[in-house]
């Protein structure tokens, strides 16, 4: 679903990403770990195209993104859902129009923009918070619209940045807990970037811990957590 081959990116001296690899592979639940300031938003970054790398290859389902005219990756991003770190919803919108700013740029009938948000909502459950604003809404419940968000197209492909970030620990299992029910419902590959530990363990098929730039170990999470590896160890402490 997803490949990532010897991405470097630097700032000044500052190499970030020094020959990271990664594959994603479809039904899959992958994991990345890595200490703050160790390249994860970098990477996300590139990978969406938002950043150009220094070198290295990016192919999302078939397509190598660093050859895409925008136009083309508008396309591909369309197959990707995006659920931000602290959810990033628009204040000044409703839970419809937050859902609906996705579908903007689709052309089809309000009914069937009408029918994507309803579906969105129940699949976490907020169908009745459609017409209130996010200062309305606890931290969890901006996630679950957040989320909703990020499955209104029924991606491919999900990616979490720190999706527990922020959250008591019984509301950040309910987020765990339906991240896992999505991924029933629409069979999606994710890519989850995140420091929990907890969460890790429960959602993970496979991991990644980023260290100095690059794949430093990958493994279930029972491999790593068990590694005798002191680098990996300071992880799962």
């Amino acid at each position: 679903m997803l490949e990532i081959h010897d991405l470097k990116k630097h700032f000044g001296e500052n190499e970030v990403l020094q020959g990271f690899h990664m594959q994603l592979r479809e039904g899959e639940n992958l994991v990345i770990m890595g200490k703050s300031g160790s390249g994860k938003s970098v990477m996300i970054k590139c990978l969406m195209g938002l950043m150009q790398a220094d070198s290295g290859d990016i192919h999302i389902m078939g397509k190598t993104v660093l050859e895409l005219e925008q136009g083309e990756l508008d396309q591909l991003r369309k197959k990707i859902g995006f659920l931000f770190q602290g959810s990033a919803l628009y204040d000044s919108m409703t839970v419809r129009e937050n859902l609906e700013f996705p579908l903007r740029k689709q052309h089809m009938p309000q009914e069937e923009k009408d029918k994507l948000v309803h579906q969105a909502l129940e699949s976490v459950g907020l169908l009745d918070a459609i017409e209130l604003v996010p200062n309305e809404l606890s931290g969890g419940m901006k996630r679950r619209v957040a989320l909703a968000r990020a499955i209104i197209l029924h991606p491919k492909i999900i990616i979490y940045d720190e999706p527990t970030t922020g959250l008591d620990p019984i509301t950040a299992k309910e987020i765990i807990e339906l991240m896992r029910e999505i991924q029933k419902i629409y069979g999606s590959s994710a890519l989850i970037i995140t420091h929990d530990v907890d969460c890790s363990r429960v959602i993970a098929d496979r991991m990644i811990l980023l260290i100095d730039g690059i794949n430093y170990a990958e493994g279930s999470f029972e491999e790593l957590s068990s590694s005798k590896d002191k680098r990996i160890q300071a992880f799962f402490k």
